[in-house]
């Protein structure tokens, strides 16, 4: 597929770089010589110095052969006007990024309106991801499919739990967790598995389990994992991230204070959201902190622009005792070394525009009649979940799992029928138009079907 990415930036970068992972034929556009030479060399790809939103530029970008134009610079008046072009310019979808608060209420509208295909907005995305790991902090990270209704959560294995030394089968036969819940990945050093029913669990192994929520809160009661729910949580930093964060948290009983030496900034936050306290002051102040109560705070999530700010602050939070980490990470180059530090739930919004905008590919380049609906990264560039809708005739519908082919590293997590959620053992049949979770191990998976061997 080619694709063009208008903007060099943070998610710019990222998108190229998933993207010519995939296979695609990438062709970056920016004003920023500078920064189109960098990523040009870094990824081998294709570059064009110039306005992405001008006919000459997308005409040189080669608009009439593109497949999808994806437009993410900075601004959002640019990015939809870009889009705009490459709708009269070319054939082929749009994408675009529109982060502005101000505009959040439109996103139906604008898509609609002047024929978008996606409207993506990262900063919002995050705020939803920081707020659902809120109301479960016992987990690092929480995915939804099915609007909810199924949960995928990574945990770590603290010190002496009672699972260390037991297997996956030991494990469920224990718990009772059969047909309820379903473990999907364990990553252990730069190791990554999909688990099998001799796998033994190790103390600080990061376990990724799919569950209702009803049975993964039952599952971490039964082995002792304290759930303790967030009452009270400080933020610091400012920006469009800190506004849909206050948003999402009015009326969900955490009690947020936010941190920033910006009086502007401040005066918007208090005027908007009178039941968030603000304070004006310096984010890195350990004075202030201590004043607003960091040892008693349940949570404490850092929001500011720079990455090593963001990783002190939530070390410090952790020295003080705070329960709940929250740290946003705006640079995902030192990923493997950051993975090892104390941080709690890591906060990427360049990649969840990256995860958004490659499920929109992967469904666009499906052939066989399946609809990817969800894809959520689990263990960084080796696991993967996607969430797809079974077509009619279907390879794999209409025949017990167990009598069907996979492919190494593939499993079939859960089933969803109607409003039922299944679990699946051997003996399941997969129906046309149920939704199938699948979990896969350096696979790249496009339509349900993949997940055969041939």
């Amino acid at each position: 597929m080619k694709i063009i990415i208008v903007g060099c930036g943070k998610v710019g970068r990222s998108l190229a770089a998933k993207l010519n992972e995939e296979g695609h034929d990438v062709v970056v556009v920016d004003q920023n010589r500078e920064k189109v030479t960098d990523v040009c060399n870094k990824y081998d790809i294709l570059g064009v110095i110039g306005n992405g939103a001008t006919r000459e530029v997308q005409m040189e970008a080669g608009i009439d052969s593109a497949d999808l134009l994806i437009a993410v610079t900075g601004s959002d008046e640019l990015n939809l006007l870009s889009c705009v072009m490459a709708k009269k310019k070319g054939n082929c979808h749009t994408v675009a990024r529109v982060k502005n608060p101000v505009y959040a209420t439109d996103a139906s509208y604008l898509r609609d309106e002047l024929g978008l295909n996606m409207v993506i907005n990262p900063e919002y995305a995050a705020a939803k991801e920081i707020s659902s790991i809120l109301s479960f902090p016992t987990a690092i990270n929480i995915e939804s499919f099915a609007k909810g209704r199924v949960e995928l959560l990574t945990f770590k294995l603290p010190q002496a739990s009672p699972l260390i030394g037991l297997s996956v089968k030991e494990t469920v036969s224990k718990y009772k967790l059969k047909n309820k819940v379903l473990f999907c990945a364990v990553e252990r050093a730069e190791e990554a598995n999909i688990p099998h029913g001799d796998f033994m669990f190790a103390e600080r192994d990061l376990i990724s389990i799919i569950a209702s929520p009803k049975s993964a809160l039952d599952f971490f009661s039964k082995i002792d994992y304290r759930i303790q729910p967030v009452k009270n949580a400080i933020a610091v930093g400012r920006g469009n991230l800190v506004h849909y964060l206050c948003e999402r948290l009015i009326g969900s009983g955490v009690n947020l204070t936010v941190i920033d030496d910006n009086e502007k900034e401040c005066e918007e936050l208090s005027v908007k959201y009178g039941e968030v306290k603000v304070v004006k002051a310096t984010p890195s102040d350990k004075d202030t902190l201590m004043e607003e109560g960091i040892e008693n705070s349940d949570a404490f999530i850092s929001l500011t622009e720079q990455d090593e700010e963001n990783i002190l602050l939530s070390l410090f939070a952790a020295e003080k005792g705070t329960k709940k980490l929250v740290t946003k990470i705006n640079k995902p180059e030192y990923d493997g070394i950051i993975q090892k530090l104390e941080l709690g739930s890591l906060i990427y919004p360049a990649s969840i525009t990256t995860n958004m905008i490659t499920r929109y590919i992967r469904a666009m380049s499906n052939t066989l009649g399946s609809n990817m609906e969800a894809l959520y990264y689990i263990v960084k560039g080796k696991v993967e979940a996607a969430q797809f809708t079974v077509g009619e005739g279907s390879p794999i519908s209409g025949v017990p799992l167990s009598s069907l082919k996979f492919k190494s590293g593939v499993l079939i997590a859960a089933i969803l029928r109607g409003r039922s959620l299944i679990i699946p053992t051997g003996d399941a049949v997969i129906n046309p138009h149920d939704s199938v979770i699948v979990v896969s191990k350096q696979q790249k998976l496009y339509d349900v079907s993949d997940v055969l061997a041939k």
